[in-house]
């Protein structure tokens, strides 16, 4: 695969490695916020060369975009993102578990846990949404007030 970028590193298996400033670049947020997620556990411990310098796969840079539209997006805390991703993680353990396992009754068990872990990133996501409801709901509330204040103002 072919970057425009001329420090890309690359090794044998055609892994892409991208630097900290490259990844900081593509996503629009600054090394400190990449070395911050990563202290914050929203992103694994990355990757390092021989020199200490972050290395970062397409991979680290897709969940980077992913945090940053959870926090742009969704509006989600750091907190909150951290919760999300761990479900997310944890749904691929039970992916990768279901697709292995031959016994019937794990199977069962695995898409129950997965259902679980859906359900705990849908009432995040609800909650996001009732809070940003009632928020539009006071708006819409102050523009009625506001237009029948409006009309009292012409009536008299």
């Amino acid at each position: 695969m072919e970057h425009p970028d001329d420090d890309v590193d690359q090794n044998t298996a055609t892994q892409v490695y991208y630097s900290i400033e490259q990844v900081a670049t593509r996503a629009q947020l600054t090394k400190r916020t990449l070395r911050y997620y990563e202290e914050m556990e929203l992103l694994p411990q990355a990757e390092r060369t021989e020199g200490n310098y972050r290395r970062y796969t397409e991979e680290d840079l897709q969940r980077i975009l992913y945090i940053k539209s959870l926090r742009e997006l969704m509006g989600f805390s750091l907190s909150e993102i951290r919760k999300f991703l761990q479900a997310e993680d944890e749904r691929e353990v039970e992916r990768t578990a279901f697709r292995q396992g031959s016994d019937v009754q794990q199977k069962l068990t695995h898409l129950d846990r997965s259902d679980e872990l859906i359900q705990e990133q849908l009432a995040l996501i609800e909650q996001k949404m009732n809070g940003l409801q009632g928020m539009r709901k006071q708006l819409h509330e102050r523009l009625e007030k506001h237009a029948r204040k409006r009309q009292q103002l012409k009536d008299s």
